[in-house]
């Protein structure tokens, strides 16, 4: 008879495995649990007891924009004022548009477009009010009234303070709010974006979203709106990644947040969600990868309960994206609503022991670090300060060294990269403000030190010198393989015998431990006298004669840096 799958069994099997292993068999829980960068205990089983008294679920707290088993809204965005790629995405499963481009352009981007039947956003940073006075002088040409356009004006003081360490105007924003004409546009968005796209943790971009989303509350009440005008002329955006799981718990526990606000100042208790997915997710080298990103960030959006949800094109971080990245990216939405049905099911994830912990949980530290920025005088203070970016300064470098160390990999970039490909377009992002948040790419230390290698008219080598037969080198091999072509460093495998410097200075031995101790210091010396300039050892222990040691967890941009110097190879 099979014994029954209770917590207790659970725990005798996983000690079982951690004793075999060599770990900590008392507590497997623990042992076996991960932390996130908010500081959230992730546990490895969960069961009817993890629930949390008060499960958030749907509702009361769902969105107002997207029913119960209708699919989100697919915003695509564009930068340009090209009104054929416009159309383009209108005509073939877009239905709203998110643009960034100049108010004067604006005719131009939206030549052709219904205003009365496409929701228009707009994001035009220190020029919104330009930008909105030029929407409504289009409207007003077009003979479409202001009460017909649907969608959002942009204004987001805080974001563009965030951005550009300009001190946040509410006041215009709130004039802006003044002269929409509800129910279909709003004046303002909560952008969470520019903190997470400064490295922050998802508790840390909710609880700045909501500090966002309260500090508007109260320009728009201090300007005369009601309590519920002010509610509905607000929507927030956040960034969807490729964790799935953590998506989908920002989401729902953004709207538990947003309802507690609601409760306490007497609101609707709707948050319109815009989920757009991650721009620090997105890889320059290897950007196919993106697409299977985006489709699990939109997935996660989606079943999160976004209700309009942006899918960035694969090839968003090598500037200007074409017809067919544009094409890809609707249709990532598409496929996943009406072949995979994923908006058939309201809130698909409530009731999952883990993600209704989990959304607990995080919306439990989001709410401490919003109160934090409350006493520091709220968000604008809290951006003045040093508060805000201090904060997300810490689990930047958090990320990055879990990033550098192997623990946080990036298929194509940190692993598994394709040599093959040609060189990418170098980025030079502008140097933010003084007193502006930073714009990462968790790619980005990588991907600079392989364009290093790519420019290079041959690609530089390192040795990879095998101690004993296949099997006791293979895997050792394969890891110093992955740590040297990540910067764009080929490799050649042969017996240290077979060492030429013509072909490359420098050497990695790979071996087993007891080929180590037998034998790595005698090739070492070999290699040493047969011209080698430096000598890794693939391995955990120092020996004599190598100059350093590539083990799991050692920071490989360093790595990578010291061999490109090695190698001559510079910028």
């Amino acid at each position: 008879m099979t014994p029954a799958a209770t917590r207790e069994r659970w725990r005798e099997l996983a000690a079982e495995v951690l004793r075999k292993a060599g770990g900590d068999a008392a507590e497997p829980e623990r042992a076996l649990a991960t932390t996130t960068y908010d500081g959230i205990t992730l546990a490895p089983l969960y069961d009817a007891a993890d629930l949390p008294d008060d499960a958030p679920g749907l509702p009361p707290a769902t969105g107002d924009g997207r029913a119960p088993g209708r699919p989100w809204q697919v915003r695509a965005r564009h930068e340009l004022a090209d009104p054929d790629a416009v159309l383009a995405d209108l005509h073939n499963g877009a239905g709203s548009l998110w643009l960034a481009v100049a108010p004067e352009d604006l005719a131009q981007a939206l030549a052709g477009v219904p205003l009365d039947t496409t929701p228009i956003v707009l994001d035009a940073g220190a020029r919104t009010a330009e930008a909105a006075a030029a929407l409504r002088a289009l409207a007003e040409r077009r003979g479409v009234p202001p009460a017909s356009l649907r969608g959002c004006l942009g204004a987001d003081p805080l974001g563009l303070q965030a951005r550009t360490g300009t001190p946040a105007d509410l006041a215009d924003a709130a004039a802006l709010a003044r002269a929409c004409e509800p129910p279909g546009m709003r004046a303002l968005v909560a952008d969470a974006t520019p903190y997470h796209e400064a490295g922050a943790g998802d508790a840390q971009e909710l609880g700045c979203s909501i500090a966002t989303g309260l500090a508007y509350l109260r320009a728009l009440t201090g300007a005369g709106l009601t309590v519920e005008e002010a509610f509905g002329q607000v929507e927030f955006r956040y960034a969807a990644t490729a964790d799935q799981f953590a998506t989908i718990a920002k989401l729902r526990a953004a709207r538990v947040l947003w309802a507690r606000v609601a409760e306490v100042s007497g609101g609707p208790p709707g948050q319109f969600q815009h989920a757009v997915t991650s721009a620090a997710m997105m890889a320059r080298h290897d950007p196919h990868t993106n697409i299977l990103r985006t489709t699990l960030a939109c997935f996660a959006a989606g079943v999160g309960g976004a209700d309009a949800v942006t899918v960035r094109p694969f090839d968003d971080a090598l500037g200007a994206p074409d017809a067919f990245s544009r094409r890809v990216a609707r249709n990532t939405s598409a496929l996943l609503t009406d072949e995979a049905h994923v908006a058939r099911v309201a809130d698909p994830a409530g009731g999952s022991w883990y993600v209704e912990r989990r959304t607990a949980d995080l919306a439990g530290h989001a709410w401490e670090w919003f109160q934090e920025i409350e006493e520091a005088g709220g968000m604008a203070a809290a951006l003045a300060s040093g508060l805000v970016p201090e904060r997300i300064a810490a689990v930047r470098a958090d990320r990055a060294r879990d990033i550098a160390r192997g623990r946080a990999p990036i298929i194509g970039v940190t692993h598994y990269p394709d040599l093959s490909q040609p060189p990418r377009p170098a980025a030079s992002p502008p140097r933010p403000p003084v007193g502006a948040l930073p714009r990462i790419r968790h790619a980005g230390e990588f991907e600079d030190l392989r364009d290093l290698a790519d420019a290079r008219p041959v690609r530089p080598r390192v040795f990879l010198a095998t101690l004993g037969p296949a099997r006791e080198h293979a895997a050792r091999v394969s890891f110093a393989a992955g740590v040297f072509h990540a910067g764009g460093i080929e490799t050649v495998t042969g017996t240290p015998e077979e060492f030429d410097p013509r072909v490359t200075p420098v050497a990695c031995l790979c071996g087993g431990d007891r080929r180590y101790a037998e034998q790595a210091s005698a090739a070492a010396a070999a290699l040493r006298a047969a011209g080698a300039t430096r000598i890794w050892l693939a391995g955990r222990d120092r020996h004599d004669g190598v100059d350093a040691v590539l083990h799991a967890g050692c920071d490989v941009p360093e790595v990578l840096r010291t061999t490109l110097a090695d190698l001559e190879v510079t910028a």
